[in-house]
């Protein structure tokens, strides 16, 4: 499957921004069954320094500094992208959940995707005994640890409600844990929270889902959204699991960053020089090639 994507962000402010700094997370990765054919970003108003480079996971990092004065500042990021997985692993093979999490402590990588990276607490994701507790459920004594995390993941899409009202951004995980309620980013968190308590190695995958309107019905511009999922690590590869919508990862996702938590892989973040209120207005097109027209 190929993709055409667009993540069109803008902001507006009440008085002039004189200065803006920003790090943008926006163009998705070669690797893990998917290939970026192209892509472009256009950001106005223009700015003075524009860089690239890799951050410490190995993602895509453009930095960039505005230096015009401006009250409206617009990021449009596009893509083009193959995605072709291999089918999902059965959840009854595989090693034991024990035996990953020995394992761990005796590799010696510290590559990006090192499973070491992602074992321990992290600035969004701390290890909550009630978050551990309720993993155990699906990690029974020589269970394979993919199928305790695909069991895992299913639990909560069904004990969980999707709000979009219940939390933001900087919701502590606990609280979201308590209120059963949230979006992806708390869904994926809990999870992480809850495989790391019993020593697995979790990551938090940002990118985009593939959305499909109702029969009959036109694909609304604009209306896909940024996603969030988890990666896990069984001994021998990393395989993600959406908690959000209780699927295995497969084509209708598209990876653009992983860290240890969401503060590791923001689409967009930094700092203005400013007073005042402002808004925020985010957009998202993920539109399979034959539908592109």
């Amino acid at each position: 499957m190929i993709y055409h994507l667009r993540h069109l962000t803008s902001y507006q402010y009440r008085n002039p921004v004189g200065f803006a700094r920003c790090a943008l997370r926006l163009v998705p990765e070669t690797g893990d069954g998917q290939t970026l054919l192209s892509h472009d970003l256009a950001v106005q108003p223009a700015p003075r320094l524009l860089s690239e480079r890799r951050d410490f996971f190995g993602n895509r990092t453009a930095s960039l500094t505005v230096e015009t004065p401006h009250r409206s500042f617009r990021i449009d990021a596009r893509a083009r992208v193959r995605v072709e997985r291999p089918p999902l692993p059965d959840p009854g093979l595989g090693l034991a959940w024990e035996a990953v999490r020995g394992r761990v402590l005796g590799l010696a990588s510290l590559a990006p995707d090192a499973p070491l990276h992602f074992v321990a607490p992290s600035r969004r994701v701390p290890l909550l005994p009630e978050v551990t507790d309720y993993a155990r459920a699906s990690f029974p004594p020589g269970g394979g640890a993919y199928a305790g995390a695909f069991d895992l993941m299913r639990r909560i899409r069904a004990d969980f409600a999707f709000d979009a009202d219940a939390t933001e951004v900087a919701t502590p995980l606990a609280e979201a844990f308590a209120g059963r309620r949230g979006v992806c980013q708390d869904f994926s968190h809990i999870m992480i929270a809850a495989l790391r308590g019993l020593g697995l190695p979790a990551a938090y995958v940002s990118g985009y889902l593939r959305t499909r309107p109702p029969p009959g019905r036109p694909r609304l511009e604009g209306a896909d959204a940024s996603h969030a999922w988890v990666g896990v690590w069984c001994g021998d590869r990393w395989h993600g699991l959406d908690p959000t919508n209780g699927i295995g990862v497969r084509d209708d996702h598209v990876v653009v960053a992983r860290g240890r938590d969401y503060a590791d892989v923001a689409p967009v973040s930094g700092i203005i020089a400013g007073s005042g209120s402002q808004s925020l207005r985010v957009a998202v097109d993920v539109v399979p090639e034959d539908e592109a027209a």
